[in-house]
């Protein structure tokens, strides 16, 4: 489909830690950094011009980083990120004044404050398959990419989108588009939604195909995905 004309603010965390690839833990600081989250995303979503506020939860990091990221540790930080935010507004102008507001400088000084590293961005989208839907829930895929051009990584991006709808069933994608791209830390951000983790997961794990056709193509054209699975907190 046509990209939105929605503009966006992605704000991603690490704050609890963990030495494998998936999150089955919670900290109490994270449970009450989320609690006041969605406060505060609820009472975005009544105001005119925010189209949606959503706060994420990671549960695992699957297979899909590949092996370009071994050649540019120095440039790019590894996501790990277990705590997201994704705010969708009709217009940058409402992404701008948000920002400026004393409850937005709170919640991300209080976020800031119990995690290790925070990335925040505003974004538009760039390409799209269709809506990821927010409204139930899911598994939801934010994958931080990382290339050494921007049209490498779309070109690719969209090269191996075909094989998720085939072999994963994937019928939606929203493709970000950081608005500074020299203070962002990833070129693009791929957010999108699966029912449950058996539609994702398998294929991942069993199908040869996607070393040799999604992963290789991602190496062959300098391109690093750093996939985190979320469900909506």
């Amino acid at each position: 489909m046509e990209p939105t004309t929605s503009h966006y603010l992605h704000i991603a965390a690490e704050i609890d830690r963990s030495i494998f690839p998936f999150f089955l833990s919670t900290s109490g600081k994270k449970k009450r950094i989320i609690e006041q989250s969605k406060k505060w995303c609820r009472q975005l979503e009544k105001e005119d011009g925010v189209v949606s506020a959503v706060v994420f939860k990671a549960r695992l990091i699957p297979p899909g980083r590949g092996k370009f990221i071994e050649q540019r540790k120095d440039k790019v930080h590894i996501a790990k990120f277990d705590f997201a935010i994704l705010i969708e507004a009709k217009t940058l102008e409402t992404i701008t004044a948000l920002q400026n507001r004393s409850d937005y400088k709170e919640i991300e000084t209080a976020i800031k404050s119990v995690s290790v590293f925070t990335h925040v961005v505003s974004a538009t989208n760039i390409k799209h398959i269709s809506p990821v839907n927010h409204k139930k829930q899911g598994v939801f895929l934010f994958n931080y990419f990382f290339a050494d051009g921007l049209q490498q990584n779309l070109g690719v991006w969209e090269y191996t989108a075909g094989w998720f709808q085939q072999e994963t069933g994937r019928d939606n994608s929203t493709v970000l588009l950081p608005t500074d791209r020299q203070k962002s830390k990833y070129t693009i951000i791929n957010h999108c939604r699966w029912d449950k983790l058996s539609d994702i997961l398998p294929s991942l794990i069993f199908k040869k195909s996607f070393h040799s056709y999604v992963l290789d193509n991602f190496y062959a054209n300098n391109v690093a995905a750093m996939p985190v699975l979320y469900k909506i907190a």
